[in-house]
């Protein structure tokens, strides 16, 4: 592929050199250690209202003349500018997780200029928010896969509900007593970043160890810090587009969905539920982002069956959206991110096939996935 495309890239707008986006404090969220972000009760509740709406002021703050400007349909119409700009007829595209959704928004906008399109590890066609509580209540059914993979290995126990003990008392104590900046809310970003791929989970499990063992949390710690100036970015930009792309829910809808969330565990990871802030967002759309259309040429969408971070059930609704085209699933996987990713020969060998010849598949493709690694 490499050698039948010039591969382009581009920083969507409000990251890199594109105009990066602030929103300063974020309403404390790069607090060191930051406040538990699963609130218990009435009182908690509210403090976490507060403290979207305090991000939404931030941000307002610190980016407010840039909010209009900020948003996957502009984006799109930058990406048409690139096309342009290369004289080339059409735009062949390859989009990965928030990708895919970009895609499937120039697919809406610029239905006669797509070329060959892959939209891989799809973001489903729904309210950001909406999108977010799907994979709040996906990330819990991961990491019940995830304690019935550790039991009996690493020193947590013999079964899934030993492991899942264990896994709570490693966040009871951090939330009981920080080490070192690292509470309940570093555990939880490093938890979500660790079950969206299946090769950092024997990494998450020696983690939970080693703070059983010796208290120290250093396992579980990312390598690059939270707080550093691109996780900024990335934190304000996430947010901005979410919030500029659709409609937001209300207060009421998010206390709502997480006492759901909650009574299927009363512990779940909600560190991916960014389009809460738009609950109290200054600059409010009109309408959600067109995503899809009948007249686009056939695109190829990839998903891995049980990815967590863009659950199948995107994929499946987007390809609704996309007559003609066709939908690659790797079944018996556990990660987010496919094509080229995965080593997988038929999913590979299927998109780039497409790629390089246009050869769409006469149906939906189903890949014999890898099933979950050996612990190590």
């Amino acid at each position: 592929m490499r050698r039948a495309y010039d591969v382009i890239g581009f920083d969507p707008r409000g990251v890199g050199q594109s105009t990066p986006v602030t929103c300063g404090p974020m309403g404390g969220l790069f607090d060191s250690p930051g406040n538990d972000p699963v609130p218990e009760g009435t009182s908690a509740e509210r403090a976490y209202l507060r403290s979207l709406r305090a991000m939404a002021d931030d941000c307002a703050a610190h980016a407010g003349r840039l909010l209009p400007y900020l948003s996957t349909e502009q984006t799109a119409s930058d990406m048409d500018a690139i096309r342009a700009a290369l004289g080339a007829p059409r735009t062949n595209f390859l989009g990965v997780s928030y990708g895919s959704y970009l895609g499937a928004a120039y697919t809406a906008r610029f239905p006669h200029r797509v070329g060959r399109m892959v939209l891989d590890s799809v973001v489903g066609p729904w309210d950001w928010y909406d999108f977010d509580v799907l994979q709040s209540r996906a990330l819990l059914r991961q990491r019940d896969t995830f304690f019935a993979w550790a039991a009996g290995h690493f020193g947590l126990g013999r079964t899934r509900d030993e492991v899942r003990e264990a896994y709570l008392r490693v966040r009871r104590g951090l939330a009981a007593r920080p080490v070192a900046g690292f509470g309940p809310a570093e555990f939880d970003r490093a938890v979500y970043r660790a079950l969206g791929r299946t090769e950092r989970w024997s990494g998450l499990a020696n983690g939970l160890r080693g703070y059983l063992t010796d208290g120290d949390p250093a396992g579980l710690r990312p390598a690059t810090a939270f707080d550093s100036p691109d996780s900024r970015t990335y934190e304000a930009a996430n947010r901005t587009v979410k919030c500029a792309d659709g409609p937001g829910p209300g207060p009421r809808d998010i206390v709502t969905d997480l006492r759901r969330t909650r009574r299927l565990d009363p512990q779940p990871v909600l560190t991916g539920m960014e389009a809460s802030t738009c609950a109290y967002w200054h600059h409010r759309p009109g309408r959600r982002t067109p995503l899809g259309s009948p007249a686009a040429p056939p695109v190829l969408l990839v998903a891995s069956a049980h990815d967590p971070v863009t659950p199948i059930e995107g994929a499946r609704s987007l390809l609704r959206l996309l007559p003609g085209s066709r939908l690659v699933t790797l079944d018996d996987d556990y990660s987010h991110g496919v094509f080229a990713s995965r080593g997988d020969a038929c999913v590979d060998d299927t998109v780039a096939a497409y790629l390089l010849n246009g050869t769409v598949p006469a149906a939906n493709v189903r890949c014999a996935g890898p099933g979950l690694p050996a612990p190590e």
